[in-house]
């Protein structure tokens, strides 16, 4: 084991004393274990559904997801979820010799040094998925000397989110063959799917009419849509717009309040086919909504408008080629939604009146595509990501040496 930096060690040293955290009772699993730690709600997402695509493609592998204090419990699919233990040399020995994990990833600014050191020398690979360019925090007392740089060295991998923060792990002194640049951690989903032969006939029946989507409505923000709508078909006659529901239960009271409006409205699920007249189409459930997100070049995210529902994931919907419109409650996936807006590909309204104005806007073909574009790079970057992470933990896993070229921009002047 080689000697310990200074600082890390007197880090360590000051972090002896009893454990804070009762031994797991859930116990490891046979076979190999990849540990996941997230510092937000979003980045557990992110890891969750990292998780899923690593059990996809092999299911001996389980998964352990951690977080931090801050972030709220709840169940994982696919994970053994449990909260991270203090930063104690007690606790990252128990952690370490219960787990045993053959590869970690971690996320966020914040380190706990016990813990990676333990880990590092008991051989588990570790990897930082996020590396930004704010601050560095390390717990313990603030006499003690800065141990950052020290403990960002137990890494095997630094993936950098943007060329600022690959600059400063350089300054670090990190060396270059630990450190790549890949984007942000996001959740990515792949495209739904879609029969390419029904896509094919409701491309021919709709004969080019601009369109625009209201994807996983509720049903107490159906009116407020329709009215965005009938004013939207002031400035085009021939806009036709998709309703679909999140759920059954709202699909039936969508569809009520549709047919009581003075808009031409079809079912989809009665087997009505729209025409030329026809100016809104609803659905009762999303079975189809891989067929609407590609027919329709606008898509507006529902439970947004009104309170209490915390949004949609917009991400799923960046990877359909949509310019993207959403309500102001987006609490769930708000780290998402600015990562869009800060791209141009994402949209905030406020009322039906703001969504009436954005939608008259984007029908126009040129800015729709502009801001499809820009989303589909941003789910690109975490898409990116994934696939490289992916690589390297299977290789890992499996025994084989990084290739040379396993990232060409490793050593590169930022």
């Amino acid at each position: 084991m080689s000697r310990k930096p200074f600082a890390l060690s007197a880090y360590l040293a000051s972090a002896r004393g009893r454990p804070t955290a009762s031994p797991s009772v859930v116990p490891r699993p046979d076979g190999p274990l990849i540990w996941m730690h997230a510092a937000r709600l979003d980045s557990a997402r992110a890891l969750a559904a990292l998780a899923a695509r690593i059990r996809a493609q092999r299911d001996e592998i389980s998964v352990l997801l951690t977080w931090h204090p801050s972030v709220p419990a709840q169940p994982y699919p696919g994970c053994i979820g449990l909260p991270l233990p203090a930063d104690t040399i007690a606790d990252a020995q128990s952690f370490a010799a219960h787990w045993r994990p053959d590869i970690g990833l971690w996320t966020g600014q914040t380190l706990q040094p016990a813990l990676l050191s333990r880990l590092s020398d008991t051989g588990t690979k570790l990897v930082h998925l996020d590396a930004g360019n704010d601050p560095w925090h390390v717990p313990g007392p603030v006499w003690l000397p800065d141990c950052t740089t020290a403990t960002l060295a137990l890494f095997d991998r630094i993936f950098s989110i943007d060329d600022m923060a690959h600059r400063r792990l350089r300054r670090l002194g990190l060396p270059d063959e630990r450190l790549r640049r890949a984007g942000p951690l996001s959740e990515s989903a792949p495209p739904l799917d879609c029969s390419p032969d029904l896509h094919e006939e409701m491309a021919q029946l709709l004969s080019g009419r601009p369109a625009w989507l209201a994807a996983r409505v509720r049903a107490d923000e159906a009116a407020e849509i329709l009215q965005a709508h009938r004013r939207a078909i002031r400035l085009a006659h021939r806009l036709i717009l998709f309703m679909v529901p999140a759920s059954r239960e709202d699909g039936a009271e969508i569809c009520r309040i549709a047919r009581a409006s003075d808009l031409r409205s079809v079912s989809w699920d009665d087997g009505e086919m729209p025409d030329e007249n026809t100016q809104v189409l609803v659905t009762e459930d999303d079975a189809e909504l891989g067929l609407w997100y590609r027919l329709a070049p606008i898509a507006f995210l529902g439970g947004s408008l009104r309170p209490g529902h915390g949004g949609e994931d917009p991400l799923a919907a960046a990877a359909h080629g949509a310019a993207l419109l959403y309500g102001p409650n987006v609490g769930r996936h708000l780290a998402a939604y600015t990562r869009l807006v800060d791209a141009g590909a994402a949209r905030i309204v406020r009322d039906f009146d703001s969504l009436a104005s954005a939608v008259s806007q984007l029908v126009a073909p040129d800015r729709a595509a502009a801001m499809a574009h820009a989303g589909w790079d941003v789910v690109s970057q975490g898409a990116a990501l994934t696939d490289k992470v992916i690589a390297q933990v299977f290789r890992w896993l499996d025994g084989e040496d990084d290739p040379r070229d396993d990232d060409t921009n490793a050593g590169e002047a930022a």
